[in-house]
């Protein structure tokens, strides 16, 4: 992910990199780590960092662990662990035969910290949490040490091995490591490297009742699988002297740690916090939910894996915080799309039109390309009949000036077919409502094309009613209204800013009869409205529901640029 373009200099981790491999430091090996937690569903944010770790191992012929950091048994679980597995398989990487877990080590973990007891470099502390926090105080003035920080090396081992067996609730003690009260980075005040959780694992079972600090385990798991360079966002630049620390105390193997600028999209919350919200608060369906940022998400919604790696590429890796254009995303699922969707026909919002001077029983095939992209992509048929179905947006009875679709007395281009031209409008006589339109067809202009050289300014989609599928579209357009949906006055609810319209619903669509048998997950361009995906959960044999994956073009810069 991020590798510079041909001429263009290495970003500041290549350049890391480029120098250790010069220095031959770690034997001039590259081997990284993807090191989720399983307490979630991954999102966009972290295919950034999966790109980056994978991405990396794999340009410089080195190897990149998946480790699921497991020490803390409340909130994670082995469904979150499958789904993560899932999203880095999609994403097209791999890991090996091995999958690794933090829990692996627990006994290795374990007699660590006893080595930095017998060192004199960790104790057991009896304060409770409010307690530490006070002690610790604020970050302009040096905290306080814990009355307990001068125990003996031998009560604070008896102390630790019976906060193991379970013999103390929760809270009643912690083991910290004895580093720095006065330091001005809060991270080195004394950290918590275990406290007791009675909560049965989701690995381990009931066997542990103490559990590794993220901040303890980390480090010392890069270590035991030899890891040459630990690469994690800017939030733990401040975490990286415990992490050198804590090495050096326990003179084992020392990965280099490299920081980078996590992601933040406009339009997107990629807060984990805020996410289980939205789940758990019924505002979106799910984890998958296709308007969430989740990777399962976007592969429901239709979202191509080879965008996102590109959308990876594209934005790269910095020091500097900052937002990235939600429209650069949906840009790279264009560009992919574009090459790789067959088009298709399908009609939204229907409207009947009957052709009164073509024959009744006649249907006829015309021949349709699958991708003008991808020559090789072929070409299907599309049936051609007496009652076909339009776009009702492409029709106005009292057509306003650059209005050039379909209109009475107009003639239009039907996609791959022949001239039409509205000679006629139904009404319901009750409410005014247009039911149908009554037009003619050349039928000197099959193709589209008329042998005199008149031209016209509109060519439009269509249907074939006799032979049309019947099914239901979602429009699935962005979840916030505003860029910055956390971006709110103090007292305002953050999701006062989700988009109340960004679901619509329309169980009244017509498509041509090949899609029928499309297969879930697959990708189409429905012509001249965006690109769609079948839905994996909610179709069925011969009954798909689609999804809209993005417009074809970003319609909300459009909206921004006119001030709406």
């Amino acid at each position: 992910m991020g590798r510079p373009e041909a001429g263009q200099p290495p970003d500041f981790i290549r350049k890391i990199i480029n120098e250790d491999i010069a220095d031959e430091r770690f034997g001039g090996r590259v081997h990284t780590r993807f090191p989720p937690e399983p307490n979630g569903y991954l999102h966009i944010g972290h295919a950034k960092a999966i790109c980056l770790n994978f991405g990396l191992a794999e340009e410089y012929g080195g190897r990149c662990n998946l480790r699921f950091d497991d020490t803390n048994p409340t909130k994670e679980t082995s469904e979150y662990v499958e789904a993560i597995k899932a999203d880095v398989r999609w994403l097209g990487f791999a890991w090996g035969e091995q999958e690794l877990y933090a829990s692996d080590y627990f006994e290795q973990l374990y007699e660590f910290a006893r080595q930095l007891v017998k060192a004199g470099k960790a104790y057991v502390d009896s304060l409770n949490p409010a307690e530490v926090r006070e002690y610790r105080g604020p970050w302009n003035r040096p905290g306080r040490e814990s009355p307990y920080r001068q125990r003996s090396v031998a009560e604070n081992l008896e102390l630790f091995e019976r906060m193991r067996a379970g013999q103390f609730p929760d809270g009643a003690h912690t083991l910290r490591a004895k580093i720095d009260m006065s330091s001005a980075n809060m991270n080195l005040r004394d950290p918590t490297l275990y406290r007791v959780i009675h909560a049965p694992h989701h690995r381990t079972g009931e066997k542990w009742c103490i559990y590794p600090t993220y901040d303890f385990a980390h480090g010392q798991c890069d270590s035991l699988e030899g890891i040459t360079h630990s690469i994690c966002t800017l939030e733990f630049e401040n975490h990286r002297p415990l992490y050198d620390w804590l090495l050096e105390a326990l003179q084992i193997h020392h990965p280099r740690q490299i920081e980078f600028a996590r992601l933040k999209l406009s339009y997107t919350v990629l807060s984990k916090r805020k996410l289980i919200e939205l789940v758990e608060g019924g505002y979106v369906s799910g984890w998958d939910d296709p308007r969430l940022p989740t990777l399962a998400g976007l592969r429901r919604c239709g979202y191509p894996p080879e965008a996102i790696r590109a959308f990876c590429e594209k934005i790269g890796v910095s020091k500097v915080n900052s937002t990235v254009e939600l429209a650069l995303l949906e840009n790279c699922v264009r560009e992919e799309l574009n090459r790789s969707a067959p088009r298709v026909m399908a009609v939204l919002r229907p409207l009947r039109v009957v052709i009164e001077n073509y024959p009744e029983d006649q249907v006829e095939e015309l021949e349709a390309v699958n991708n003008p992209e991808d020559p090789g992509a072929g070409s299907r048929k599309l049936p051609f009949s007496r009652v076909l179905y339009i776009e009702r947006d492409d029709f106005l009875e009292e057509p306003p000036k650059k209005f050039y679709r379909l209109a009475p007395g107009r003639e239009v281009r039907l996609r791959y077919a022949y001239f039409l031209k509205c000679v006629g409008v139904v009404k319901d006589e009750q409410t005014g409502d247009i039911l149908e339109l009554r037009c003619t067809y050349d039928p000197e202009t099959r193709g589209g094309y008329a042998p005199d050289g008149r031209k016209v300014k509109a060519t439009i989609h269509w249907v074939s009613a006799r032979k049309a599928l019947q099914a239901e579209v979602r429009l699935y357009d962005r979840l916030f209204r505003q860029a910055d949906p956390t971006d709110v006055p103090e007292g305002v609810d953050w999701k006062s800013t989700l988009n109340p319209n960004s679901l619509e619903t329309l169980d009244s669509c017509r498509l041509e009869p090949s899609l029928a048998q499309a297969r879930p997950g697959s990708r189409y361009q429905f012509e001249r409205l965006g690109y769609f995906a079948v839905d994996p959960l909610d179709s069925a044999p011969g009954k798909p529901v689609f999804n809209r994956i993005v417009s074809l073009r970003d319609s909300w810069a459009k909206l921004k640029q006119a001030g709406k």
